[in-house]
């Protein structure tokens, strides 16, 4: 179930798919790398204006699914416009910050999106632009991320499989929109 917050900024419905805590694993595989299965939590949030603020944190897994250590980190900004055309700025705790571009589809909840810019700290690891996919596939949130350096050309270094976290806020907020007149048929016990 998709739901359009009532005080979500009306350029951003198409995005309303994003709302939301996720959760899930994935694989982390790029040269010079530590190839390893990873944990992450991502969160798309709004308060009303015409962007929705993202975050995403990602964390190393051991062979039991345990947490290792922290892998990245992300903050960032998404707008959206009548065609449909995304921008997306974001910036990484690695000290790389992004300037994205790219769509939603028309028929399905799928995002495409390439850098436009990349500044870096002279800290940073070497790192020229990306792209990344994104889908909402079944009711999970799934993407993969491809980068490029100056020394490996683009290929896919990270994919991932979220779920929707629903929290007791949300069965509350859900159990409060029903209908009064439900037939008592297992669903009393959310009012």
């Amino acid at each position: 179930m998709i739901e359009i917050p009532s005080d979500l900024h009306k350029d951003l419905v198409p995005l309303a798919f994003l709302l939301g805590n996720w959760a899930g694993a994935g694989v982390h595989d790029f040269p010079g790398s530590e190839k390893c299965n990873f944990g992450q939590e991502v969160s798309f949030t709004h308060d009303g204006r015409d962007f929705l603020e993202y975050q995403s944190h990602s964390w190393v897994l051991d062979k039991d699914g345990n947490k290792v250590r922290p892998l990245e980190s992300e903050h960032g900004y998404w707008r959206i416009d009548a065609a449909r055309k995304l921008e997306v700025v974001m910036v990484r705790q690695d000290g790389v910050v992004e300037v994205w571009y790219g769509e939603l589809a028309h028929q399905k909840p799928q995002i495409d999106l390439a850098t436009d810019a990349v500044a870096r700290t002279a800290a940073s690891a070497p790192y020229s632009g990306g792209k990344r996919l994104y889908g909402y596939v079944k009711g999970d949130l799934m993407w993969v991320g491809e980068k490029q350096t100056p020394e490996t050309s683009l290929r896919p270094y990270m994919s991932a499989q979220l779920k929707k976290v629903v929290t007791p806020e949300d069965v509350e907020r859900w159990a409060k929109a029903l209908p009064d007149d439900l037939p008592d048929d297992g669903i009393a016990f959310f009012k």
